[in-house]
């Protein structure tokens, strides 16, 4: 079911829903039974996704709640990784986003099409690629992180190296920590950017310092699985070409995995060293 429409909701706005469970297409992603594993899911973190513009004037509110989430202002008892995807189709009001992709279009059209709406709509908030709301309602947002479903973190370990001035390859190895069956699921790794500052000079937020947190600036697949235990030993390296001003400290790796209706069972985040 393609999207019919775009929309910039605001605060008065509503919308909310699940997803339908597609067994077809779900991976069978078990906990293992033993207690440590237990304790392993209920530590997990949840992934939250934003999907913003910074010509959609009401975004700048769902940007300083992601931020917020990702802080852990809001006092959730439940860790959260927070993704900032920038869409593309709101650069014709006169504003270019730049950090806007129409790659990271397609997913929110491939999340919408999951999640069985008919509008492509910013700012919105997907939580686990199970449930969506309004990136502007607090409550909401804080709600679907609690009542996600939460799943063993992957225990990949992370090496960083400049491969060239102006390329990151990390190199992980380890478990998922979930059992995948033979529909299979895809190893994501994402390149995030915090503390951004952009002085917007037209379109809805003319005049305005947007502040933006973690962003998505490069996203690669890592690997594809299926017929894994959760035990199995995996490994895999992808490279990020950098950008001219790219800081370490501000910068974060986050790997989850998903499902082919994105749905996300698991996921693990990285702080970048020092020395890259």
């Amino acid at each position: 079911m393609a999207p019919r429409l775009f929309a910039c909701f605001g605060r008065g706005a509503s919308s909310s829903s699940t997803a339908t469970d597609k067994p077809a297409s779900s991976p069978d992603l078990h906990d293992t039974a033993d207690q440590a594993a237990e304790e392993q899911r209920r530590g997990a973190a949840v992934l939250v996704e934003l999907f913003s513009s910074q010509g959609c004037g009401t975004s700048t509110d769902a940007e300083a709640i992601a931020s917020r989430v990702g802080r852990g202002d809001l006092g959730l008892d439940v860790p959260v990784v927070v993704l900032a995807w920038h869409v593309d189709y709101w650069d014709y009001r006169g504003w270019k986003d730049p950090f806007g992709s129409s790659v990271w279009t397609v997913r929110q059209k491939a999340l919408v099409e999951s999640l069985q709406l008919d509008t492509l709509y910013t700012p919105q908030v997907v939580v686990q690629g199970r449930t969506q709301c309004l990136g502007t309602d607090e409550s909401s947002i804080a709600d679907a992180a609690r009542a996600a479903p939460r799943f063993p973190s992957p225990a990949l370990k992370a090496t960083f190296q400049k491969s060239s001035p102006d390329m990151l390859q990390v190199s992980f190895s380890g478990t998922l920590g979930s059992k995948v069956d033979n529909n299979g699921a895809d190893v994501m790794v994402v390149l995030y950017e915090s503390g951004l500052v952009t002085n917007c000079e037209r379109g809805e937020n003319k005049g305005r310092a947007l502040n933006n947190d973690h962003v998505v600036r490069r996203s690669e697949k890592l690997l594809t699985v299926k017929d894994v235990s959760a035990k199995k030993k995996l490994s895999g390296s992808v490279q990020f070409p950098l950008w001219e001003s790219f800081n370490s400290a501000n910068c974060g790796i986050v790997l989850f995995v998903q499902n082919r209706s994105l749905q996300t069972f698991g996921v693990q985040h990285f702080q970048i060293p020092d020395t890259i």
